[in-house]
């Protein structure tokens, strides 16, 4: 028989959003009953999340420090025509450590895993199995919702964890090696030392469409040409593979523009989001982790946790996030749109050679005036009309 559960807060989706939600409501409200309903077994997924310490404010550091699983003091960058180290801390979550974290934390009933989820709203959640569940808010952070709805291009990647025989001499992370040959679109590899013979490797694609070209399961297809590139930068570094620990895949939305309020109301237009499904990820890399803390830390100080409460809450904070972000989206158009997919890689070797705190500010999402002027002003590695023409400041050669 159908059972109708009754919490003070419903998170749809377990993903990093809602897991991050709900760690810090324990922390801040023990005392709130809180259910996180995820279709898939664990919490987190099959992921790896990445991010620089200043993506995330002093204040809200607590909501990461327990789920972080590596960390380093510095990275590399490598472009055809420049090199250079850049002393900023770097950490990375691991799906599982989220996992294990949240299921420590919460109890038993608050987590509602492999449940699939037909509707939500402001203050209910309608399962497949029947079940229902009655809160006095929902908030819904279950990935994308209809992207169609934005102007986007895509980073899409492969990433391959390595158990290697010897140990690979790699120190620190190297976050983009475009010294590699650029295939569809602006390429690069990217690289992780989890230890001395445990290596993350992933190769990553600032492209035009979102298609991996990867082998379905069951299609009998043995060809997997980005895998075999991540085989092949390993083999080039002397790594020998002793077995492949874990893969990933994945593609983000690099946006150029869109309608807000049409991809929020694409996700149910009174129900509170979080996450992807909010809209909330850095415009030019595709990351959400930043936004998810942030999110986080708002709700969990949050005074009204009704369905009405927290839809103006989480609303009014993606929209304000969405309109301060757009020198982010005018430049995704000059990398998509200015600049041949070959030639892409130019626009970042240049960005590189700029302040290193201007550097972490732009990952952060909060660049200043000044670091939007430092960008924009020289030589630009495009022409001059087609950045015009991409930003539409000239009408398209086309027209």
């Amino acid at each position: 028989m159908p059972t109708t559960h009754i919490c003070d807060l419903a998170i749809v989706g377990g993903g990093l959003a809602g897991g991050l939600i709900a760690l810090a409501l324990a922390k801040k409200r023990p005392g709130l009953d809180v259910r996180i309903v995820e279709g898939s077994p664990s919490i987190g997924g099959n992921h790896l999340w990445s991010f620089f310490a200043s993506d995330i404010d002093e204040g809200n550091r607590w909501i990461v420090a327990p789920l972080i699983s590596y960390g380093w003091t510095q990275y590399d960058i490598a472009f055809p025509a420049h090199k250079r180290t850049l002393k900023s801390p770097y950490y990375s979550i691991e799906s599982e450590r989220l996992d294990t974290v949240v299921r420590a934390t919460l109890p038993p009933s608050a987590l509602m895993t492999g449940r699939k989820v037909l509707a939500a709203s402001p203050t209910a959640v309608v399962l497949a199995d029947g079940d229902r569940i009655e809160a006095k808010g929902v908030i819904d952070a279950r990935g994308p919702g209809d992207l169609s709805l934005l102007d986007l291009g895509w980073q899409k990647f492969v990433g391959m964890e390595f158990a290697l025989d010897e140990p690979h001499g790699v120190d620190h992370p190297i976050v983009m090696d475009a010294t590699v040959e650029q295939i569809d679109g602006y390429r690069f590899v990217y690289t992780l030392p989890f230890s001395a013979t445990r290596l993350f490797v992933e190769d990553t694609y600032y492209s035009d469409t979102p298609d991996l070209y990867r082998p379905k399961p069951g299609s009998g297809s043995n060809s997997d040409p980005i895998a075999e590139r991540v085989l092949d930068y390993a083999a080039a570094h002397g790594w020998q593979t002793e077995h492949i620990v874990r893969e990933e895949s994945g593609v983000l939305p690099v946006t150029m523009g869109g309608d807000f309020e049409a991809y929020w109301q694409s996700g149910g237009n009174k129900v509170a989001k979080a996450g992807m499904r909010a809209g909330l990820f850095h415009p030019t890399t595709g990351y959400s982790l930043p936004d998810a803390v942030r999110m986080a830390a708002l709700i969990a100080t949050a005074s009204d946790l009704s369905g009405a409460g927290l839809h103006a809450l989480t609303h009014d904070f993606a929209r304000r996030t969405w309109k301060a972000r757009g020198f982010y989206r005018m430049l995704d158009k000059m990398l998509f749109r200015a600049a041949d997919p070959d030639e892409r890689y130019r626009v970042l070797e240049r960005f590189y050679r700029l302040d290193p705190q201007l550097v972490r500010r732009f990952y952060a999402g909060r660049s200043t005036l000044f670091d939007k002027a430092r960008v924009l002003i020289g030589k630009p590695p495009v022409t001059i009309p087609r950045a015009m023409r991409a930003i539409g400041l000239l009408p398209s050669a086309k027209s």
